[in-house]
């Protein structure tokens, strides 16, 4: 399958250091948080957020930032904890570990395609199984990252003002449909497909000769 194994290049040795790599952050940042409190496992954003959808704009805010004539500025609130408590930290966390987990996950995933694929080969049932579940891990995992942390977000901001309470309503104002990984998801599936088609001419023909 050398063949095989030269399609997928450079991207298996990218996907494998990447992965190696971050894993590798990620290990150390937890050995590190245990001898010293002021490094975090996971840094992530700040306990803060930027509520966009209550800007506004002022002849104050104009001249603090030098506006010339015929321009203003508008200004985004963002609300930061001074002192956040244990609820707000955790607020903070799942405000953006989700993603990290989908990554992760994403590369493990593809990590083991590409090497299970430079191994047996391109265009095999087993190939087209893991094109499949990659593309599910994708399409689900990216809405369902995105509906949690914006939630967070949302639940985190209702914390530090009075103006915004948790509802759905401000959940969707937080959050951003991840429209890129879900095109690229269906994109794999599509594939998954395609190739399953591949590997099963492939055996007909191999089992013709």
């Amino acid at each position: 399958m050398s063949e095989d194994r030269k399609l997928l290049e450079p991207l298996s040795t990218v996907v494998s250091g990447v992965l190696r790599l971050l894993v590798g952050v990620l290990a150390i940042s937890a050995v590190l948080s245990l001898f010293n409190s002021d490094i975090a496992f996971w840094s992530g954003p700040g306990n803060c957020v930027t509520a966009d959808w209550i800007s506004g704009s002022s002849s104050a805010a104009d001249a603090m930032f030098s506006a010339r004539n015929g321009a203003h500025v508008t200004a985004v609130p963002q609300y930061c904890a001074e002192y956040p408590s244990n609820y707000q930290h955790l607020l903070r966390v799942l405000g953006g570990v989700p993603t990290l987990i989908l990554l992760i996950g994403g590369l493990i995933l593809l990590n083991r395609l590409l090497q299970s694929a430079a191994r047996d080969g391109v265009y095999t049932t087993q190939t087209a199984s893991r094109l499949h579940l990659l593309g599910w891990w994708l399409l689900l995992g990216s809405v369902l990252a995105e509906v949690i942390e914006a939630g967070a977000r949302a639940a985190l901001l209702a914390t530090l003002t009075d103006n915004v309470t948790f509802s759905a309503e401000a959940v969707l104002h937080t959050s951003a449909f991840p429209y890129l990984t879900v095109l690229t998801a269906l994109g794999v599936l599509t594939f998954a497909r395609i190739t399953r088609v591949g590997a099963n001419m492939r055996e007909d023909l191999e089992g013709t000769v």
